[in-house]
């Protein structure tokens, strides 16, 4: 009798084994991963971290790995040959390479930022200050041909300021380079990213007198995108990622600076808290992170006027043929908007 309840009981022994190990072998095969490429690591891209950090992917079944690219190019690159299955970078990337006649598109699903994120930065601070300041002026300003100096010089001629006629405007330095251009020296202004534009004016080396972000208005100007054909295998993947993107957008807005610095901060372990803070607090209050994933058409068209000042554009590119919203508006339906 007891040899017969001992064989029962290692029958139920194995079977519970074998249903755990097929619930973790279950567990494994639902879980998706995505590698997703971002153009720079960055406060400005502060929901993507809290995606992470708070574990909005990982609730939605992903296992994303985030590597940063270095450049838009590079991303691109990266995302076109497979390198990638996502990329986090301008919208200007995809309208470049749809004007090179790709036969497989890069469609832009899900928008992280809405506005510019560079500032001004003088070497004094001025409470006064005026755009027309800048004419005859030395301007340090961003690379040719990206975002950044497309803002930049759009904002320049709102204000009536001719970027080559009427300031001495230098674009030949490196990304990298152009905060330390600036503090040996060369340029009366300069454009500049966070933290760097905050970092000066702790070091005392210059002072934000105006924000590119405000002056250009709503942008698509970082935004989650892969190639058509990706899109089409992998709609439900995209459709998780875009739900966990969302709610981590929706934190964002609900929490203040000091705890969405603290969710953020593994992803800068050499930066101050303080200044983490004092960074995403000026994010925050110029609108800069956006609120949904949507990517509206009125920003595709100000894109495009930005583009079409700058000489970027050799014809205009429909919102519908390079953004998918399907996502973005399921996302909003899933929360309950």
């Amino acid at each position: 009798m007891r040899m017969r309840i001992g064989a029962a009981l290692v029958v139920v022994a194995v079977m519970i084994a074998a249903l755990i190990a097929g619930l973790w072998e279950k567990d494994g095969q639902d879980t998706v991963k995505l590698r997703v490429g971002e153009v720079t690591r960055s406060l400005f891209y502060a929901p993507q971290y809290v995606a992470l950090s708070e574990g909005f992917f990982e609730a939605e079944g992903l296992d994303v790995e985030l590597t940063t690219t270095f450049g838009g190019d590079k991303t691109m690159t990266a995302l076109l040959s497979d390198g990638i299955d996502i990329a986090l970078v301008g919208s200007e990337t995809s309208i470049y390479v749809a004007q090179q006649g790709a036969t497989d598109p890069v469609i832009n699903f899900a928008q992280l930022t809405q506005t510019d994120g560079t500032f001004l930065v003088a070497r004094e601070a001025d409470e006064a200050f005026d755009w027309q300041s800048l004419k005859g002026s030395v301007f340090l300003g961003q690379r040719k041909g990206g975002m950044p100096q497309m803002a930049g010089e759009f904002t320049l001629k709102k204000h009536g300021i001719d970027p080559q006629a009427d300031l001495e405007l230098i674009q030949n330095i490196d990304f990298a380079n152009i905060p330390a251009a600036f503090a040996s020296g060369t340029g009366e202004y300069v454009q500049l990213f966070e933290p760097q534009a905050s970092i000066f004016e702790q070091e005392g080396r210059g002072s934000v007198v105006a924000s590119f972000g405000t002056e250009s208005g709503h942008l698509p100007y970082t935004v989650f995108m892969s190639k058509a054909s990706y899109l089409k295998d992998h709609e439900e993947a995209i459709a998780a990622f875009t739900r966990a993107i969302h709610k981590a957008q929706l934190w964002v807005m609900e929490q203040d600076s000091g705890v969405i610095a603290d969710s953020v901060l593994p992803f800068f372990e050499d930066t101050d808290r303080e200044l983490v803070i004092m960074v995403i607090n000026r994010y925050k209050n110029q609108g800069s992170y956006a609120s949904d994933p949507i990517v509206d058409e009125a920003e595709w068209n100000n894109l495009l006027d930005v583009m079409e000042s700058a000489g970027e554009l050799k014809a205009r590119v429909e919102h519908a043929e390079l953004v998918d919203n399907r996502f973005a508006e399921r996302a909003i339906q899933d929360a309950g908007q």
